[in-house]
């Protein structure tokens, strides 16, 4: 792992000159220096000093006239699912770069090196070593803002022969153990970790604390996420002027623990000190999607919570989401060692039923599908597939890193700007979902795999999303397409749909590299097509530019007896979903004004005379 290569040398280079290089740059002298015609091979004690070799040497420094490149060496056998990305900037979000990297194929692991350097390293495994390769190709040079990302591959010891065991290394550490790493201070990229089990607590801190909380010259962050092996984003610079910024720990269950009451605890004595009456509460973000778990049937889990930690726990409004925040406010109010406990208990069950939407999402959805690819891990993208915008971009949709960590189900939910059907409400009622229709087209061959063996597959799927599918017969014996109907609430949509995308991915209807992208019409009020469209197409460009997908309003149409028209929509699910939700706001925003104009016009009999 931790062999180099040195090219572009010149012949009369000794293995003095490299050693006396190595010295001069302040680099560990090399175990060995293996020195041949035109190239060298350098064996380094670690994997941080051989990094800090390549980013100090390699293209920079000339030697006997020549300027020396510098990258691993790794032979051809053992090149594989294995990369290293370097120069990335060192406050990148991590999903930011889980959507780029997602871009190229099946990420199953990411982890960062802890080096000297200033801007972050990170390991990645792809599920193949076809998607290893692409990812250096597209990735090496990337820019983003002004940092040109750098990629190697590096040893792969799962590429071995079988009788090629890896070699252990001294101190009885076998190769694949090298480059663990140590959570970085506050500012850095943060510490490694496992995507699959990354839940990060998110909370609210009153503005006028921020300050204390980072510390002079940051001292203070860096010692949180030192302690408690947790790397902590302030988002300070977002919501210019708002009372309350967000703050994102990433960790372990308990290291997000540890640095909340780290941070609950500097709030406190910043306030004891500038003598601030106010009791702190501790304000805790979580996802529509998982707080009706959270609050329990009938508020069961919230009371229970409450009385086993002696706090007072209050949720913030349906009316409070957008649709670029779907996220709750948990206020716990208690002494700040049960506010902590009640923050455990809280954790506990966010974080369960966050499993369990993965589990069953990735068990039943979309297989066939990548999901990562399209960018819906991203904090910064809550509604786009990376490719939507420039790649790894933040588009200006949302403020980046104000919006939640997204996983499968908190997408869907992200997406409806309103709690899924199973969701209960502060008040713990629980709402009619409306019944949505919409007319989805597929290829003509696809039918039969819809279907399935005597109706099987198309009733397993109907069964699953809760929602009516039918398939209309062909307008003519040419058609390519063939219209399916599909009938439910908004959950049921987005899992009929879904499956269906993943369905044609899945029989390859469309080439492993072809995205699946299908039209879509829905039926909206005549009264509401204007606003769809927007004076002089504003709006149904904006929702182009916002869904990556095609919207057209058909001119000229005839309403139908519902007084309806339709509105074709072509793109790949995400951009789909996203534009459906979009266009029915737009039809609820119009409902309610003309609801609201038919009271207001409305003469009250006790008022006319």
């Amino acid at each position: 792992m931790n062999k180099l290569y040195v090219g572009n040398l010149s012949p009369s280079v000794t293995v003095e000159d490299l050693k006396e290089l190595f010295g001069e740059r302040k680099l560990p002298v090399a175990d060995q220096v293996l020195l041949k015609s035109g190239y060298a091979f350098v064996d380094f004690p670690d994997q941080n000093s051989a990094i800090k070799a390549i980013e100090t040497l390699s293209g920079k420094v000339e030697l006997h006239g020549k300027v020396i490149e510098v990258d691993y060496s790794v032979p051809k056998k053992l090149r594989s699912r294995k990369i290293q990305i370097r120069n990335i900037p060192p406050h990148l979000q991590w999903e930011v770069l889980d959507g780029l990297l997602a871009q190229y194929g099946t990420v199953e692991n990411v982890e960062q090196v802890n080096t000297d350097t200033e801007t972050a390293v990170v390991n990645v495994t792809y599920a193949t070593k076809e998607e290893a390769k692409e990812a250096i190709e597209k990735l090496t040079g990337h820019q983003f803002e002004d940092y040109s990302f750098k990629v190697s591959y590096i040893v792969d010891m799962d590429a071995a022969p079988p009788d090629q065991a890896p070699r252990t290394r001294r101190g009885g550490r076998s190769s694949r153990d090298q480059g663990s790493s140590q959570p970085g201070p506050s500012g850095d990229f943060g510490p490694p970790r496992t995507r699959q089990h990354d839940f990060p607590l998110r909370m609210l801190v009153p503005t006028q604390f921020v300050g204390a909380i980072i510390g002079k010259e940051g001292l203070t962050i860096k010692n949180v996420t030192k302690q408690t092996q947790s790397k902590v984003d302030i988002h300070r610079k977002e919501n210019a002027g708002a009372a309350e910024k967000p703050i994102t720990i990433h960790s372990t269950p308990e290291g997000c623990s540890s640095a909340c009451r780290m941070i609950l605890d500097i709030m406190q004595k910043e306030a004891n000190e500038t003598k601030t009456t106010e009791d702190i509460p501790l304000k805790i973000l979580a996802h529509n999607s998982l707080v009706g778990r959270l609050i329990g049937k009938e508020g069961r889990n919230l009371k229970k919570i409450e009385e086993d930690t002696g706090t007072k726990i209050t949720i913030s409004s349906l009316h409070d989401l957008t649709y670029c925040n779907p996220e709750r406010i948990v206020t716990v109010k208690g002494t700040l060692d049960d506010c902590c406990k009640a923050q455990v208990e809280i954790a506990k069950k966010l974080m369960e039923a966050y499993e369990n939407d993965i589990a069953a999402i990735n068990a039943n959805l979309i297989p066939g599908l990548n999901l990562n690819a399209l960018g819906i891990f991203s904090s910064g993208l809550p509604v786009l597939p990376p490719a939507a915008g420039p790649r790894g971009a933040v588009p200006p949709v949302a403020p980046a890193g104000y919006n939640p960590f997204l996983s499968h189900s908190s997408h869907l939910s992200g997406l409806y700007g309103g709690p899924p059907p199973s969701a209960i409400t502060h008040q713990h009622s629980q709402q009619t979902p409306e019944q949505e229709v919409v007319y989805l087209f597929i290829p003509t061959q696809a039918v039969g795999a819809l279907i399935g063996k005597k109706g099987q597959h198309i009733k397993q799927l109907a069964h699953f999303a809760g929602a009516s599918i039918k398939i209309a017969p062909a307008e003519h014996p040419d058609s390519n397409d063939r219209m399916v109907t599909i009938t439910g609430n908004a959950e049921a949509q987005f899992k009929a749909q879904g499956r269906i995308f993943g369905k044609l991915k899945e029989e390859n209807f469309f080439s492993a590299k072809e995205e699946v992208k299908l039209e879509t019409h829905i039926k909206v009020p005549s009264t509401a097509a204007g606003r769809v469209i927007g004076k002089g197409g504003k709006t149904v460009n904006e929702l182009q530019n916002l869904t990556s997908a095609e919207v057209i309003v058909p001119r000229d149409q005839t309403p139908d007896e519902n007084d309806e028209v339709f509105v074709k929509i072509s793109g790949h699910f995400f951009a789909s979903q996203t534009a459906q939700r979009k266009i029915r706001e737009i039809i609820q925003q119009v409902k309610q004004q003309e609801q609201k104009h038919q009271q207001g016009t409305a003469v009250s009999p006790h008022h006319s005379k």
